[in-house]
């Protein structure tokens, strides 16, 4: 349905590039508001059937009441994840639908990234040489083969992942609630307990979704069930980690390295530039002053191909939507409960 009108939030000039030229193909009406969906910004939704969001706009209760109220019947998540709706709110009023793959490379390239970043301490190094200091005292890693990586989530991007560390020649643990045995066998890992991941492992690396079940899954206890020295990446989402505890373990040194693409209350700084500002989050500034820290702001995903990709699969499920079609890529509240 050509000219239907369309309000974009959180959008980003590279949000604009790439959904304008996809919208090529559909000629949609798109409006893009910089600002985040919010109690004072959900007015400018009155008369669109169709809105589109991001990671970072949080869709409670209440908000979606006012979206309903203003005829919005769709809301378009341009991203995998969709813990920041309340889809028991949405349900029999509003249609939820995501992006649930867009380039499993990006991110299992990016969590490697930072394993390998942490380890070697390019970070460090790289500010050392700008100073034109040369010494490489403190900046000794470890050879990644042999050593052990539990991967938590072995979903599109956990296998990919799977697949780049064992050209590593490293041996691979893997936890999911829905093993690929077929795959175990071909790529020559074992799936395991999260008990017997935790105590094993060098490197873990959560590639899961958050759920009720997966929420602060890194905890004290299970902390303390890890290798001293472990290093944790997390590129999954921010609140499978409970951050006091993570910086706990980074103090008392039983947690090695922790490379971060997320964090759990990330909504108010990540995608925004506070560089003139001090940060007022007393969490996260603690963990920017760790040296063993690597924080990247939700950039796993930030490829040409995945851009692409996000914003034709999302024009592609509001098609659906307006052609009176179930998509494939709907969030059913009832599948989730």
């Amino acid at each position: 349905m050509k000219n239907e009108r369309i309000i974009f939030f959180d959008s980003k000039s590279y949000d604009i590039e790439f959904f304008n030229k996809i919208n090529e193909q559909f000629g949609y009406e798109i409006t893009y508001i910089k600002s985040h969906l919010t109690e004072d910004t959900v007015k400018l939704t009155k008369g669109y059937k169709v809105v589109c969001v991001f990671v970072n706009d949080v869709l409670t209760a209440k908000l979606i009441d006012i979206l309903y109220k203003n005829g919005v019947r769709l809301i378009a998540l341009r991203c995998s994840g969709y813990n920041n709706v309340d889809l028991k709110a949405a349900h029999n009023k509003i249609t939820v639908v995501r992006v649930p793959s867009y380039s499993p490379y990006a991110v299992a390239e990016h969590t490697v990234a930072l394993m390998l970043a942490l380890n070697r301490k390019i970070h460090r190094a790289y500010y050392r040489t700008r100073d034109n200091n040369f010494n490489i005292e403190g900046l000794i890693g470890f050879d990644m083969r042999g050593n052990t990586a539990g991967i938590i989530g072995t979903g599109q991007i956990g296998k990919v992942l799977i697949k780049i560390l064992k050209s590593f020649d490293m041996k691979i643990l893997a936890y999911d609630l829905y093993p690929d045995i077929e795959f175990a066998k071909k790529m020559g890992f074992e799936y395991c307990s999260l008990d017997k991941l935790y105590r094993n492992s060098d490197i873990i690396s959560l590639n899961c979704p958050l759920t009720k079940k997966t929420y602060y899954m890194i905890n004290r206890e299970s902390i303390a069930k890890m290798k001293t020295g472990v290093m944790i990446i997390n590129t999954g989402r921010g609140p499978l980690i409970d951050t006091k505890a993570l910086i706990d373990a980074l103090k008392s040194k039983k947690i090695g390295y922790a490379g971060l693409d997320v964090y759990e209350e990330e909504s108010e700084y990540f995608f925004e530039d506070f560089s003139a500002q001090v940060i007022g989050d007393d969490v996260l500034a603690r963990l920017l002053s760790f040296p063993n820290v690597l924080i990247t702001s939700h950039q796993g995903f930030f490829t040409r191909e995945a851009l692409h990709n996000i914003a034709k699969t999302t024009l592609n499920n509001i098609a659906s939507f307006l052609a009176g079609k179930k998509g494939a890529n709907e969030v059913s509240y009832e599948e989730q409960k």
